[in-house]
């Protein structure tokens, strides 16, 4: 998980690098390179909030898979513990 995580945001900064270099050397006027260059940045920044929130959603998910995993082997435990009472009562 961490590995395409850090394949995916390399990738984005590649594309932002790529696109900002291609928008500077194209014959245009200033006002529509640094429109260009705006436009670049805001789809950049939309790629990355939405990264990161399929990140987060991930870890909710571990999160509670984790926790469910945890309440299972308490409640396993204090059922072997009441049986062992019961048995030595």
């Amino acid at each position: 998980m961490k590995d395409s995580g850090k394949i995916v945001t390399a990738l984005l900064a590649g594309l932002a690098a790529g696109a900002v270099l291609g928008v500077l050397f194209a014959p245009e006027k200033g006002s529509e390179t640094r429109e260009k260059i705006n436009d670049s940045l805001a789809d950049l920044g939309d790629a990355l909030k939405e990264r990161a929130e399929e990140q987060f959603d991930q870890l909710n998910d571990f999160k509670e898979k984790v926790l469910a995993a945890v309440k299972n082997k308490v409640t396993a435990a204090e059922i072997i513990i009441d049986d062992e009472i019961e048995e030595h009562a």
